[in-house]
């Protein structure tokens, strides 16, 4: 009974199923994230928790990166740019909002996100979820387990925002 198919538009659960739920590595694979992210709020009860993981592709900062879109100088001062314009687009009216779409990338061998569709970033999902009705616990650039020191200096400051990936918990009002 819980694991269905999502046919990409509506979640096949009722409204406020679940006290948590998740998405790792999901939101950038789909067609309609903003939509998404509202089913997810949807299935969530009030005081649940949502978590969501994705690929930070507007990376300012970091090395070896592994999608194209993230390696590199030029795209990394791109990323900045566009960081910041999104930062002004999420002031303003919500119907402007919208996750950038990109083409995937078709050669062999795959690498990781080859497929991904959408440039996802935590500022943009936090955005998302907080319009959504929800309180945003936390918002980091790690997604797995570091050193508890790393991790602290990683996620200190708005640099957060231009790193690694989003790792963003959210709790339902």
């Amino acid at each position: 009974d819980l694991c269905q198919l999502y046919d990409g538009k509506v979640l096949p659960y009722p409204d406020s199923r679940f006290g948590v739920v998740g998405a790792f590595n999901v939101l950038e694979h789909v067609e309609e994230p903003e939509r998404f992210l509202e089913e997810l709020i949807r299935v969530t009860r009030p005081g649940g928790k949502i978590v969501v993981s994705s690929p930070n592709f507007f990376r300012v900062i970091g090395f070896r990166d592994y999608h194209p879109r993230m390696r590199g100088i030029g795209n990394k001062w791109n990323n900045c740019c566009r960081l910041l314009q999104k930062r002004k687009v999420l002031k303003g009216p919500f119907n402007h909002w919208r996750f950038d779409r990109m083409e995937p990338i078709v050669k062999a061998p795959f690498t990781p996100d080859d497929d991904a569709i959408i440039a996802t970033n935590p500022m943009e999902i936090s955005a998302f979820l907080r319009h959504g009705g929800c309180l945003i616990e936390s918002v980091a650039c790690t997604d797995r387990l570091v050193h508890p020191l790393l991790d602290f200096c990683l996620n200190l400051s708005i640099w957060k925002y231009g790193m690694f990936n989003g790792f963003v918990v959210a709790r339902k009002q």
